[in-house]
Protein backbone atom coordinates (compact mmCIF):
# COMPACT_ATOMS: atom_id res chain seq x y z
CA UNK A 1 0.00 0.00 0.00
CA UNK A 2 1.27 3.45 -0.90
CA UNK A 3 1.34 6.17 1.73
CA UNK A 4 1.18 9.94 1.70
CA UNK A 5 2.33 11.98 4.68
CA UNK A 6 0.82 15.40 5.26
CA UNK A 7 3.15 17.55 7.37
CA UNK A 8 6.84 17.92 6.59
CA UNK A 9 7.88 18.83 10.15
CA UNK A 10 9.68 16.67 12.72
CA UNK A 11 6.99 14.00 13.06
CA UNK A 12 6.22 13.70 9.37
CA UNK A 13 9.87 13.55 8.37
CA UNK A 14 10.73 10.94 10.99
CA UNK A 15 7.74 8.83 9.87
CA UNK A 16 8.84 9.10 6.24
CA UNK A 17 12.31 7.82 7.11
CA UNK A 18 10.82 4.94 9.10
CA UNK A 19 8.58 3.89 6.20
CA UNK A 20 11.51 4.05 3.78
CA UNK A 21 13.78 2.04 6.09
CA UNK A 22 11.41 -0.27 7.91
CA UNK A 23 8.20 -0.49 5.88
CA UNK A 24 7.18 -4.05 5.03
CA UNK A 25 3.71 -3.64 3.55
CA UNK A 26 3.82 0.14 3.05
CA UNK A 27 5.87 2.30 0.70
CA UNK A 28 6.18 6.05 0.43
CA UNK A 29 4.18 7.80 -2.26
CA UNK A 30 4.09 11.53 -1.50
CA UNK A 31 5.36 13.93 1.16
CA UNK A 32 3.10 16.97 1.58
CA UNK A 33 3.96 20.32 3.13
CA UNK A 34 3.07 24.00 2.90
CA UNK A 35 6.58 25.47 3.16
CA UNK A 36 8.58 24.96 -0.05
CA UNK A 37 11.79 25.53 1.89
CA UNK A 38 11.11 23.01 4.69
CA UNK A 39 13.82 20.51 5.54
CA UNK A 40 11.29 17.69 5.38
CA UNK A 41 10.36 18.36 1.75
CA UNK A 42 14.01 18.82 0.79
CA UNK A 43 14.95 15.55 2.47
CA UNK A 44 12.04 13.75 0.81
CA UNK A 45 13.19 14.98 -2.59
CA UNK A 46 16.74 13.78 -1.95
CA UNK A 47 15.38 10.37 -0.95
CA UNK A 48 13.39 10.01 -4.16
CA UNK A 49 9.93 10.74 -2.73
CA UNK A 50 7.44 12.83 -4.69
CA UNK A 51 6.57 16.10 -2.95
CA UNK A 52 4.14 19.00 -3.01
CA UNK A 53 4.26 22.24 -1.00
CA UNK A 54 0.62 23.05 -1.76
CA UNK A 55 -0.94 21.13 1.13
CA UNK A 56 -3.93 18.81 0.81
CA UNK A 57 -5.19 20.50 -2.37
CA UNK A 58 -1.81 19.94 -3.97
CA UNK A 59 -1.87 16.27 -2.95
CA UNK A 60 -5.30 15.46 -4.39
CA UNK A 61 -4.41 17.17 -7.67
CA UNK A 62 -1.28 15.03 -8.20
CA UNK A 63 -1.47 12.01 -10.52
CA UNK A 64 0.00 9.93 -7.67
CA UNK A 65 -3.10 10.56 -5.54
CA UNK A 66 -5.07 7.78 -7.22
CA UNK A 67 -2.47 5.25 -6.02
CA UNK A 68 -2.41 6.45 -2.40
CA UNK A 69 -4.04 3.99 0.02
CA UNK A 70 -3.07 5.42 3.42
CA UNK A 71 -2.72 9.07 4.44
CA UNK A 72 -0.76 9.89 7.60
CA UNK A 73 -1.61 13.37 8.89
CA UNK A 74 1.19 14.88 10.99
CA UNK A 75 0.02 18.50 11.00
CA UNK A 76 -2.12 19.97 13.80
CA UNK A 77 -5.56 19.27 15.21
CA UNK A 78 -7.19 22.18 13.37
CA UNK A 79 -5.39 21.41 10.11
CA UNK A 80 -6.46 17.78 10.29
CA UNK A 81 -10.11 18.83 10.42
CA UNK A 82 -9.70 20.65 7.11
CA UNK A 83 -7.54 17.92 5.58
CA UNK A 84 -9.98 15.15 6.42
CA UNK A 85 -12.86 17.16 5.02
CA UNK A 86 -11.09 16.87 1.65
CA UNK A 87 -9.86 13.28 1.98
CA UNK A 88 -13.27 11.95 3.03
CA UNK A 89 -14.66 12.90 -0.38
CA UNK A 90 -12.63 10.09 -1.90
CA UNK A 91 -13.34 6.38 -1.49
CA UNK A 92 -10.97 3.73 -0.13
CA UNK A 93 -8.53 6.12 1.57
CA UNK A 94 -7.48 5.14 5.09
CA UNK A 95 -6.35 7.97 7.38
CA UNK A 96 -3.99 7.68 10.33
CA UNK A 97 -4.24 10.87 12.37
CA UNK A 98 -1.12 11.79 14.37
CA UNK A 99 -2.73 14.99 15.70
CA UNK A 100 -4.99 15.31 18.76
CA UNK A 101 -8.02 16.05 16.54
CA UNK A 102 -9.59 12.67 17.43
CA UNK A 103 -12.13 12.50 14.61
CA UNK A 104 -11.78 8.73 14.55
CA UNK A 105 -11.36 6.24 17.42
CA UNK A 106 -8.23 6.21 19.55
CA UNK A 107 -5.63 3.55 18.72
CA UNK A 108 -2.93 2.30 21.09
CA UNK A 109 -1.35 -0.66 19.20
CA UNK A 110 -0.81 -3.16 22.05
CA UNK A 111 -4.24 -2.44 23.55
CA UNK A 112 -6.93 -2.08 20.87
CA UNK A 113 -5.47 -2.28 17.37
CA UNK A 114 -8.25 -4.54 16.09
CA UNK A 115 -10.74 -1.66 15.79
CA UNK A 116 -8.87 -0.72 12.61
CA UNK A 117 -10.93 -3.09 10.48
CA UNK A 118 -14.07 -0.99 10.43
CA UNK A 119 -13.14 2.69 10.37
CA UNK A 120 -11.64 5.05 7.75
CA UNK A 121 -9.94 7.43 10.20
CA UNK A 122 -8.05 6.41 13.34
CA UNK A 123 -6.39 8.64 15.91
CA UNK A 124 -2.98 8.03 17.45
CA UNK A 125 -3.84 10.12 20.54
CA UNK A 126 -0.52 11.81 21.50
CA UNK A 127 3.09 10.86 22.15
CA UNK A 128 2.38 10.90 25.88
CA UNK A 129 -0.70 8.77 25.36
CA UNK A 130 1.19 6.20 23.30
CA UNK A 131 3.81 5.92 26.05
CA UNK A 132 1.56 5.80 29.09
CA UNK A 133 -1.88 4.43 28.23
CA UNK A 134 -0.50 0.89 27.77
CA UNK A 135 0.50 1.03 31.45
CA UNK A 136 -2.96 2.15 32.56
CA UNK A 137 -4.47 -0.66 30.50
CA UNK A 138 -1.98 -3.13 32.00
CA UNK A 139 -3.20 -2.28 35.51
CA UNK A 140 -6.85 -2.21 34.42
CA UNK A 141 -6.76 -5.76 33.05
CA UNK A 142 -5.91 -6.93 36.57
CA UNK A 143 -7.97 -4.51 38.69
CA UNK A 144 -10.47 -1.81 37.76
CA UNK A 145 -8.70 1.56 37.57
CA UNK A 146 -10.66 4.36 39.21
CA UNK A 147 -8.17 7.10 38.30
CA UNK A 148 -5.24 7.36 35.92
CA UNK A 149 -2.88 10.33 35.76
CA UNK A 150 0.09 10.71 33.43
CA UNK A 151 2.92 13.24 33.30
CA UNK A 152 4.91 13.32 30.05
CA UNK A 153 8.20 15.21 30.07
CA UNK A 154 9.83 15.80 26.68
CA UNK A 155 12.87 17.73 25.57
CA UNK A 156 11.89 21.23 24.51
CA UNK A 157 14.07 20.88 21.41
CA UNK A 158 11.98 17.93 20.23
CA UNK A 159 8.71 19.91 20.28
CA UNK A 160 8.06 21.55 16.93
CA UNK A 161 5.48 24.25 16.13
CA UNK A 162 2.70 21.68 15.67
CA UNK A 163 3.28 20.13 19.08
CA UNK A 164 3.44 23.52 20.77
CA UNK A 165 0.22 24.64 19.07
CA UNK A 166 -1.56 21.54 20.35
CA UNK A 167 -0.78 21.66 24.08
CA UNK A 168 -4.42 22.12 25.14
CA UNK A 169 -5.59 19.43 22.75
CA UNK A 170 -2.78 17.17 24.03
CA UNK A 171 -4.06 17.27 27.60
CA UNK A 172 -7.72 16.89 26.65
CA UNK A 173 -7.23 14.09 24.12
CA UNK A 174 -4.80 12.14 26.28
CA UNK A 175 -7.04 12.37 29.34
CA UNK A 176 -9.99 11.12 27.32
CA UNK A 177 -7.98 8.22 25.88
CA UNK A 178 -6.84 7.22 29.40
CA UNK A 179 -10.51 6.59 30.06
CA UNK A 180 -11.66 5.18 26.71
CA UNK A 181 -8.65 2.95 25.94
CA UNK A 182 -6.86 2.68 29.27
CA UNK A 183 -10.07 1.82 31.10
CA UNK A 184 -9.83 4.39 33.89
CA UNK A 185 -13.03 5.92 35.24
CA UNK A 186 -11.26 9.28 35.32
CA UNK A 187 -8.13 10.40 33.49
CA UNK A 188 -5.77 13.36 33.67
CA UNK A 189 -2.76 14.31 31.53
CA UNK A 190 0.07 16.80 31.97
CA UNK A 191 2.86 17.62 29.51
CA UNK A 192 6.15 19.29 30.40
CA UNK A 193 8.53 20.78 27.82
CA UNK A 194 11.88 20.35 29.53
CA UNK A 195 14.44 23.04 28.51
CA UNK A 196 17.39 21.18 30.07
CA UNK A 197 20.74 21.23 28.25
CA UNK A 198 21.86 18.80 27.08
CA UNK A 199 18.34 17.61 26.22
CA UNK A 200 16.97 14.71 28.27
CA UNK A 201 15.19 11.69 26.82
CA UNK A 202 11.44 11.42 27.20
CA UNK A 203 10.35 10.50 30.73
CA UNK A 204 6.82 9.53 31.68
CA UNK A 205 5.20 8.97 35.06
CA UNK A 206 1.96 7.02 35.35
CA UNK A 207 -0.16 6.97 38.50
CA UNK A 208 -3.18 4.70 38.84
CA UNK A 209 -5.57 4.14 41.72
CA UNK A 210 -7.33 0.83 41.29
CA UNK A 211 -9.34 -1.66 43.25
CA UNK A 212 -7.24 -3.75 45.65
CA UNK A 213 -5.31 -6.48 43.81
CA UNK A 214 -2.31 -8.74 44.03
CA UNK A 215 0.74 -6.53 43.47
CA UNK A 216 2.69 -9.26 41.70
CA UNK A 217 -0.14 -9.76 39.22
CA UNK A 218 -0.09 -6.06 38.38
CA UNK A 219 3.71 -6.00 38.20
CA UNK A 220 3.69 -8.92 35.76
CA UNK A 221 0.96 -7.33 33.64
CA UNK A 222 3.02 -4.12 33.41
CA UNK A 223 6.23 -5.96 32.47
CA UNK A 224 4.36 -7.96 29.83
CA UNK A 225 2.92 -4.76 28.36
CA UNK A 226 6.36 -3.12 28.28
CA UNK A 227 7.59 -6.02 26.15
CA UNK A 228 4.62 -5.58 23.79
CA UNK A 229 5.48 -1.91 23.27
CA UNK A 230 9.17 -2.72 22.82
CA UNK A 231 8.31 -4.84 19.77
CA UNK A 232 7.85 -1.62 17.78
CA UNK A 233 9.64 0.91 20.06
CA UNK A 234 12.93 -0.72 21.19
CA UNK A 235 13.87 2.34 23.25
CA UNK A 236 10.85 1.97 25.57
CA UNK A 237 11.66 0.77 29.08
CA UNK A 238 10.90 1.02 32.78
CA UNK A 239 13.10 3.69 34.34
CA UNK A 240 12.59 2.19 37.81
CA UNK A 241 10.75 -0.79 39.22
CA UNK A 242 7.00 -0.48 39.69
CA UNK A 243 5.99 1.07 43.03
CA UNK A 244 2.87 0.38 45.10
CA UNK A 245 1.03 2.08 47.95
CA UNK A 246 -2.12 0.83 49.63
CA UNK A 247 -4.81 3.46 50.22
CA UNK A 248 -6.89 2.14 53.16
CA UNK A 249 -10.67 2.32 53.27
CA UNK A 250 -10.36 4.24 56.54
CA UNK A 251 -8.41 7.01 54.79
CA UNK A 252 -9.66 7.27 51.19
CA UNK A 253 -8.70 9.95 48.69
CA UNK A 254 -11.18 12.22 46.94
CA UNK A 255 -11.13 12.25 43.13
CA UNK A 256 -13.27 14.79 41.34
CA UNK A 257 -15.91 13.05 39.27
CA UNK A 258 -15.35 9.75 41.10
CA UNK A 259 -15.71 10.53 44.78
CA UNK A 260 -13.88 9.04 47.76
CA UNK A 261 -12.01 5.88 46.80
CA UNK A 262 -9.52 3.51 48.34
CA UNK A 263 -7.47 0.68 46.89
CA UNK A 264 -4.03 0.28 45.37
CA UNK A 265 -1.92 3.13 44.04
CA UNK A 266 0.54 2.03 41.35
CA UNK A 267 3.37 4.23 40.09
CA UNK A 268 5.14 3.44 36.81
CA UNK A 269 8.22 5.38 35.76
CA UNK A 270 9.12 5.11 32.07
CA UNK A 271 11.91 6.19 29.76
CA UNK A 272 11.63 6.41 25.97
CA UNK A 273 14.81 6.73 23.93
CA UNK A 274 14.41 7.49 20.25
CA UNK A 275 15.90 5.53 17.38
CA UNK A 276 17.61 8.65 16.04
CA UNK A 277 16.16 8.32 12.53
CA UNK A 278 15.67 12.08 12.23
CA UNK A 279 16.16 13.96 15.49
CA UNK A 280 18.71 12.73 18.06
CA UNK A 281 17.90 9.89 20.44
CA UNK A 282 16.59 12.25 23.15
CA UNK A 283 13.43 12.70 21.02
CA UNK A 284 11.70 9.57 22.27
CA UNK A 285 8.37 11.39 22.06
CA UNK A 286 8.87 11.64 18.30
CA UNK A 287 9.90 8.01 17.99
CA UNK A 288 7.05 6.45 19.94
CA UNK A 289 4.46 8.39 17.94
CA UNK A 290 5.88 7.56 14.52
CA UNK A 291 6.67 3.96 15.46
CA UNK A 292 3.10 3.45 16.68
CA UNK A 293 1.74 5.06 13.50
CA UNK A 294 3.88 2.77 11.35
CA UNK A 295 2.67 -0.26 13.33
CA UNK A 296 -0.92 0.83 12.69
CA UNK A 297 -0.24 1.41 8.99
CA UNK A 298 1.31 -2.03 8.67
CA UNK A 299 -1.72 -3.63 10.33
CA UNK A 300 -4.06 -1.72 7.97
CA UNK A 301 -2.05 -3.12 5.05
CA UNK A 302 -2.31 -6.63 6.50
CA UNK A 303 -6.09 -6.31 6.85
CA UNK A 304 -6.29 -4.97 3.29
CA UNK A 305 -4.24 -7.87 1.97
CA UNK A 306 -6.31 -10.49 3.78
CA UNK A 307 -9.54 -8.91 2.51
CA UNK A 308 -8.26 -8.95 -1.07
CA UNK A 309 -7.24 -12.60 -0.70
CA UNK A 310 -10.74 -13.54 0.50
CA UNK A 311 -12.35 -11.62 -2.36
CA UNK A 312 -10.09 -13.37 -4.89
CA UNK A 313 -11.03 -16.77 -3.50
Amino acid sequence: MKAAIIGSGNIGTDLMIKILRLGKNIEMGVMVGIDPDSDGLARAGRMGVKTTHEGIEGLVSMPEWSDIDIVFDATSASAHMANYDVISRFENKKVVDLTPAAIGPFIIPPVNINVLREVPNVNMVTCGGQATIPMVAAVNRVAKVHYGEIVASIASKSAGPGTRANIDEFTETTAKAIEVVGGATRGKAIIILNPAEPPLVMRDTVFTLSEPADQEDIRKSIHDMVEEVRKYVPGYSLHQEVQFEEIPESNPVFIEGVGHVHGLKTTVLLKVEGAGHYLPKYAGNLDIMTSAALAVGERIAEFHSSTQTKETK
